[in-house]
């Protein structure tokens, strides 16, 4: 994430040094919660299908641990 990385440090109380930097703030934080929906939208796709393959049921598990742990890492 690029954009993330732009963020300045600063301290919570200092707030904002200017409008670019809320801005990009506001850019990365919108990008980290598009990023999550599309995960949990994943995550609820697997969890809705059904079969009786144990190779297919196998990815579906394997598919849903990555997004889980992808999950994780976002918080």
């Amino acid at each position: 994430m690029a954009i993330a990385s732009q963020v300045p440090a600063s301290k919570p109380e200092e707030g904002f040094v200017n409008e670019e930097q809320r801005r990009i703030a506001e850019q990365a934080r919108a990008q980290r919660e598009r990023r999550k929906q599309a995960l949990l939208l994943q995550q609820e796709n697997i969890l809705s299908q059904r079969t009786s393959s144990p190779v297919r049921r196998s990815a579906l598990e394997s598919a849903l641990k990555e997004i889980q742990a992808q999950l994780a890492a976002m918080n």
